[in-house]
Protein backbone atom coordinates (compact mmCIF):
# COMPACT_ATOMS: atom_id res chain seq x y z
CA UNK A 1 0.00 0.00 0.00
CA UNK A 2 1.27 3.45 -0.88
CA UNK A 3 2.19 5.89 1.87
CA UNK A 4 0.77 9.16 0.57
CA UNK A 5 -2.28 10.50 -1.20
CA UNK A 6 -0.35 11.77 -4.20
CA UNK A 7 1.09 8.28 -4.66
CA UNK A 8 -2.41 6.81 -4.49
CA UNK A 9 -3.60 9.15 -7.24
CA UNK A 10 -0.58 8.31 -9.38
CA UNK A 11 -0.88 4.54 -9.05
CA UNK A 12 -4.62 4.63 -9.72
CA UNK A 13 -4.06 6.70 -12.86
CA UNK A 14 -1.20 4.48 -14.03
CA UNK A 15 -3.19 1.25 -13.57
CA UNK A 16 -6.59 2.78 -14.41
CA UNK A 17 -7.99 1.71 -11.05
CA UNK A 18 -10.38 3.22 -8.56
CA UNK A 19 -9.26 3.54 -4.95
CA UNK A 20 -11.41 0.59 -3.93
CA UNK A 21 -9.90 -1.64 -6.62
CA UNK A 22 -6.35 -0.73 -5.63
CA UNK A 23 -7.08 -1.21 -1.94
CA UNK A 24 -8.61 -4.65 -2.30
CA UNK A 25 -5.69 -5.80 -4.46
CA UNK A 26 -3.20 -4.63 -1.86
CA UNK A 27 -5.12 -6.24 0.99
CA UNK A 28 -5.27 -9.54 -0.89
CA UNK A 29 -1.49 -9.47 -1.34
CA UNK A 30 -0.82 -8.52 2.28
CA UNK A 31 -3.13 -11.18 3.71
CA UNK A 32 -2.23 -13.86 1.17
CA UNK A 33 -5.90 -14.15 0.25
CA UNK A 34 -7.94 -13.93 -2.91
CA UNK A 35 -9.75 -10.70 -3.70
CA UNK A 36 -13.00 -12.65 -3.36
CA UNK A 37 -12.11 -13.71 0.18
CA UNK A 38 -11.18 -10.16 1.14
CA UNK A 39 -14.38 -8.84 -0.39
CA UNK A 40 -16.54 -11.26 1.59
CA UNK A 41 -14.77 -10.36 4.84
CA UNK A 42 -15.60 -6.72 4.20
CA UNK A 43 -19.21 -7.66 3.48
CA UNK A 44 -19.44 -9.00 7.04
CA UNK A 45 -18.32 -5.59 8.32
CA UNK A 46 -20.97 -3.92 6.20
CA UNK A 47 -23.66 -6.23 7.55
CA UNK A 48 -22.76 -5.33 11.15
CA UNK A 49 -22.77 -1.65 10.18
CA UNK A 50 -26.21 -2.02 8.63
CA UNK A 51 -27.58 -3.65 11.76
CA UNK A 52 -26.16 -1.03 14.13
CA UNK A 53 -27.26 1.83 11.88
CA UNK A 54 -30.85 0.59 11.74
CA UNK A 55 -31.43 -0.79 15.23
CA UNK A 56 -31.77 2.56 16.97
CA UNK A 57 -34.27 3.76 14.39
CA UNK A 58 -36.80 1.16 15.50
CA UNK A 59 -35.77 0.74 19.14
CA UNK A 60 -35.17 3.30 21.89
CA UNK A 61 -31.62 2.35 22.79
CA UNK A 62 -30.22 3.66 26.08
CA UNK A 63 -26.54 3.62 26.97
CA UNK A 64 -25.28 1.76 30.02
CA UNK A 65 -24.48 5.08 31.72
CA UNK A 66 -27.84 6.58 30.84
CA UNK A 67 -26.17 9.62 29.28
CA UNK A 68 -27.51 9.04 25.79
CA UNK A 69 -30.36 7.13 24.21
CA UNK A 70 -33.44 7.40 22.07
CA UNK A 71 -32.23 10.22 19.85
CA UNK A 72 -31.89 8.03 16.76
CA UNK A 73 -35.49 6.91 17.25
CA UNK A 74 -36.66 10.53 17.57
CA UNK A 75 -34.81 11.66 14.46
CA UNK A 76 -36.09 8.78 12.36
CA UNK A 77 -39.66 9.71 13.30
CA UNK A 78 -38.90 13.36 12.53
CA UNK A 79 -37.47 12.40 9.13
CA UNK A 80 -40.92 11.05 8.24
CA UNK A 81 -42.81 14.11 9.40
CA UNK A 82 -42.48 16.21 6.26
CA UNK A 83 -41.40 19.15 8.44
CA UNK A 84 -37.59 18.90 8.19
CA UNK A 85 -35.45 21.76 6.96
CA UNK A 86 -32.66 19.69 5.42
CA UNK A 87 -34.90 16.92 4.08
CA UNK A 88 -35.63 13.34 5.06
CA UNK A 89 -32.38 12.07 3.50
CA UNK A 90 -30.09 14.14 5.69
CA UNK A 91 -32.13 13.68 8.86
CA UNK A 92 -32.24 9.91 8.42
CA UNK A 93 -28.48 9.87 7.81
CA UNK A 94 -27.99 11.68 11.11
CA UNK A 95 -30.34 9.22 12.79
CA UNK A 96 -28.26 6.32 11.54
CA UNK A 97 -25.09 7.88 12.90
CA UNK A 98 -26.72 8.32 16.30
CA UNK A 99 -28.04 4.75 16.17
CA UNK A 100 -24.53 3.34 15.82
CA UNK A 101 -23.27 5.50 18.68
CA UNK A 102 -26.17 4.46 20.90
CA UNK A 103 -25.71 0.77 20.10
CA UNK A 104 -22.01 1.12 20.92
CA UNK A 105 -22.74 2.85 24.24
CA UNK A 106 -25.28 0.13 25.10
CA UNK A 107 -22.57 -2.51 24.63
CA UNK A 108 -24.03 -3.67 21.33
CA UNK A 109 -22.10 -4.85 18.30
CA UNK A 110 -20.57 -2.20 16.04
CA UNK A 111 -17.65 -1.86 13.67
CA UNK A 112 -15.03 0.47 15.14
CA UNK A 113 -14.20 2.10 11.84
CA UNK A 114 -11.90 3.80 12.38
CA UNK A 115 -12.69 3.94 16.13
CA UNK A 116 -15.58 3.10 18.45
CA UNK A 117 -16.08 6.77 19.23
CA UNK A 118 -16.56 7.57 15.54
CA UNK A 119 -18.33 4.33 14.61
CA UNK A 120 -21.48 5.99 13.27
CA UNK A 121 -20.04 8.16 10.52
CA UNK A 122 -19.01 5.64 7.88
CA UNK A 123 -22.11 3.43 8.20
CA UNK A 124 -24.53 6.36 8.19
CA UNK A 125 -22.81 8.09 5.29
CA UNK A 126 -22.26 5.10 3.04
CA UNK A 127 -25.57 3.35 3.73
CA UNK A 128 -27.59 6.55 3.29
CA UNK A 129 -25.74 7.56 0.11
CA UNK A 130 -26.16 4.04 -1.23
CA UNK A 131 -29.88 4.15 -0.56
CA UNK A 132 -30.21 7.52 -2.29
CA UNK A 133 -28.11 6.41 -5.28
CA UNK A 134 -29.81 3.00 -5.56
CA UNK A 135 -26.54 1.14 -5.02
CA UNK A 136 -26.33 -2.61 -4.48
CA UNK A 137 -24.82 -4.25 -1.42
CA UNK A 138 -21.71 -5.10 -3.46
CA UNK A 139 -21.30 -1.43 -4.31
CA UNK A 140 -21.51 -0.51 -0.64
CA UNK A 141 -18.77 -3.04 0.10
CA UNK A 142 -16.64 -1.39 -2.59
CA UNK A 143 -17.24 1.97 -0.92
CA UNK A 144 -15.86 0.57 2.33
CA UNK A 145 -12.67 -0.36 0.50
CA UNK A 146 -12.39 3.20 -0.80
CA UNK A 147 -12.74 4.48 2.75
CA UNK A 148 -10.18 1.93 3.92
CA UNK A 149 -7.61 3.03 1.36
CA UNK A 150 -7.90 6.63 2.50
CA UNK A 151 -7.89 5.62 6.15
CA UNK A 152 -4.68 3.64 5.81
CA UNK A 153 -2.88 6.71 4.49
CA UNK A 154 -4.24 8.87 7.32
CA UNK A 155 -3.11 6.27 9.87
CA UNK A 156 0.37 6.11 8.33
CA UNK A 157 0.90 9.85 8.49
CA UNK A 158 -1.20 11.04 11.42
CA UNK A 159 -3.36 9.35 14.06
CA UNK A 160 -6.94 8.21 14.50
CA UNK A 161 -6.86 8.19 18.30
CA UNK A 162 -8.63 10.91 20.22
CA UNK A 163 -6.15 10.40 23.04
CA UNK A 164 -3.36 11.36 20.67
CA UNK A 165 -4.92 13.86 18.31
CA UNK A 166 -8.31 15.01 19.59
CA UNK A 167 -11.69 14.32 18.01
CA UNK A 168 -10.39 15.67 14.70
CA UNK A 169 -8.41 12.44 14.54
CA UNK A 170 -11.46 10.26 15.20
CA UNK A 171 -14.56 11.90 13.74
CA UNK A 172 -12.42 13.89 11.32
CA UNK A 173 -10.73 10.82 9.89
CA UNK A 174 -14.00 8.90 9.74
CA UNK A 175 -15.75 11.71 7.86
CA UNK A 176 -12.81 12.13 5.48
CA UNK A 177 -12.84 8.41 4.72
CA UNK A 178 -16.61 8.35 4.26
CA UNK A 179 -16.68 11.38 1.99
CA UNK A 180 -14.05 9.86 -0.30
CA UNK A 181 -16.13 6.69 -0.47
CA UNK A 182 -19.26 8.60 -1.48
CA UNK A 183 -17.38 10.48 -4.20
CA UNK A 184 -16.31 7.19 -5.79
CA UNK A 185 -19.86 5.87 -5.39
CA UNK A 186 -21.00 8.90 -7.39
CA UNK A 187 -18.50 8.19 -10.17
CA UNK A 188 -15.79 10.57 -9.03
CA UNK A 189 -12.09 10.05 -9.63
CA UNK A 190 -9.48 9.14 -6.98
CA UNK A 191 -8.29 12.73 -7.14
CA UNK A 192 -11.79 14.02 -6.45
CA UNK A 193 -12.16 11.53 -3.61
CA UNK A 194 -9.03 12.87 -1.94
CA UNK A 195 -10.22 16.43 -2.53
CA UNK A 196 -13.30 15.54 -0.49
CA UNK A 197 -11.16 14.06 2.28
CA UNK A 198 -8.98 17.15 2.34
CA UNK A 199 -11.96 19.52 2.61
CA UNK A 200 -13.49 17.49 5.43
CA UNK A 201 -10.25 17.52 7.40
CA UNK A 202 -9.85 21.27 6.89
CA UNK A 203 -13.34 21.86 8.20
CA UNK A 204 -12.86 19.79 11.36
CA UNK A 205 -9.25 20.76 12.09
CA UNK A 206 -8.63 21.40 15.77
CA UNK A 207 -11.69 19.62 17.13
CA UNK A 208 -10.93 18.56 20.70
CA UNK A 209 -11.80 15.32 22.45
CA UNK A 210 -13.61 16.12 25.70
CA UNK A 211 -15.89 13.21 26.66
CA UNK A 212 -18.19 13.65 29.65
CA UNK A 213 -17.13 11.24 32.45
CA UNK A 214 -14.55 9.81 30.05
CA UNK A 215 -17.22 7.95 28.07
CA UNK A 216 -17.55 8.18 24.29
CA UNK A 217 -21.19 9.30 24.52
CA UNK A 218 -21.46 13.06 25.11
CA UNK A 219 -20.63 14.94 22.92
CA UNK A 220 -19.37 12.07 20.75
CA UNK A 221 -22.71 10.77 19.47
CA UNK A 222 -23.78 14.15 18.11
CA UNK A 223 -20.33 14.66 16.59
CA UNK A 224 -20.97 11.46 14.66
CA UNK A 225 -24.12 13.01 13.24
CA UNK A 226 -22.22 16.19 12.41
CA UNK A 227 -19.40 14.22 10.75
CA UNK A 228 -21.95 12.40 8.62
CA UNK A 229 -23.41 15.67 7.40
CA UNK A 230 -19.93 16.98 6.62
CA UNK A 231 -19.04 13.86 4.64
CA UNK A 232 -22.21 13.97 2.55
CA UNK A 233 -22.25 17.69 1.84
CA UNK A 234 -18.55 17.72 0.98
CA UNK A 235 -19.03 14.87 -1.51
CA UNK A 236 -21.65 17.00 -3.26
CA UNK A 237 -19.33 20.01 -3.17
CA UNK A 238 -16.57 18.09 -4.89
CA UNK A 239 -18.85 16.46 -7.46
CA UNK A 240 -20.03 19.98 -8.24
CA UNK A 241 -16.50 20.87 -9.30
CA UNK A 242 -15.02 22.32 -6.10
CA UNK A 243 -11.38 21.43 -5.36
CA UNK A 244 -9.36 21.71 -2.16
CA UNK A 245 -6.68 24.38 -2.40
CA UNK A 246 -4.69 22.49 0.23
CA UNK A 247 -3.80 18.94 -0.91
CA UNK A 248 -4.92 15.90 1.05
CA UNK A 249 -1.42 15.04 2.27
CA UNK A 250 -0.92 18.56 3.64
CA UNK A 251 -4.21 18.45 5.51
CA UNK A 252 -3.30 15.12 7.09
CA UNK A 253 0.07 16.53 8.12
CA UNK A 254 -1.61 19.61 9.59
CA UNK A 255 -4.10 17.45 11.50
CA UNK A 256 -1.27 15.48 13.06
CA UNK A 257 0.66 18.60 14.08
CA UNK A 258 -2.44 20.30 15.49
CA UNK A 259 -3.24 17.15 17.47
CA UNK A 260 0.22 17.15 19.00
CA UNK A 261 -0.19 20.82 19.93
CA UNK A 262 -3.44 20.19 21.81
CA UNK A 263 -2.93 20.11 25.59
CA UNK A 264 -3.54 16.76 27.26
CA UNK A 265 -6.72 18.16 28.81
CA UNK A 266 -8.26 18.24 25.32
CA UNK A 267 -7.24 14.75 24.25
CA UNK A 268 -9.74 12.27 25.71
CA UNK A 269 -8.71 12.78 29.33
CA UNK A 270 -12.03 14.41 30.29
CA UNK A 271 -10.03 17.17 32.00
CA UNK A 272 -11.03 20.02 29.68
CA UNK A 273 -13.62 21.38 27.29
CA UNK A 274 -17.21 20.25 27.81
CA UNK A 275 -16.14 17.61 30.33
CA UNK A 276 -15.31 20.25 32.96
CA UNK A 277 -18.24 22.58 32.44
CA UNK A 278 -20.66 22.89 35.34
CA UNK A 279 -23.09 20.50 33.69
CA UNK A 280 -20.33 18.20 32.52
CA UNK A 281 -19.09 17.76 36.07
CA UNK A 282 -22.62 17.16 37.36
CA UNK A 283 -23.12 14.44 34.79
CA UNK A 284 -19.79 12.90 35.70
CA UNK A 285 -20.87 12.72 39.34
CA UNK A 286 -24.20 11.27 38.30
CA UNK A 287 -22.56 8.53 36.23
CA UNK A 288 -19.54 7.73 38.37
CA UNK A 289 -21.02 8.50 41.78
CA UNK A 290 -18.17 10.79 42.72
Amino acid sequence: MVNYGYELIEVCKEKNLSIWEYTIEEEAKASNSTTEEVFEKMRKNLNVMQESAEYGLKNKVTSVSGLIGGDAYKLDKYSQSGKTLTGDFMVKAMARALSCSEVNAAMGKIVAAPTAGSCGIMPATIISAGEKLNKTEDELVKALFTATGVGIIIAKNATMAGAEGGCQAECGSAAAMASAAVVEMMGGTPEQALNASAIVIKNILGLVCDPIAGLVEVPCAKRNASGTVSALTTADMVMGGVCSKIPFDDTVSAMYKVGKQLPCELRETALGGLAVTETGLKLRKQVLGE
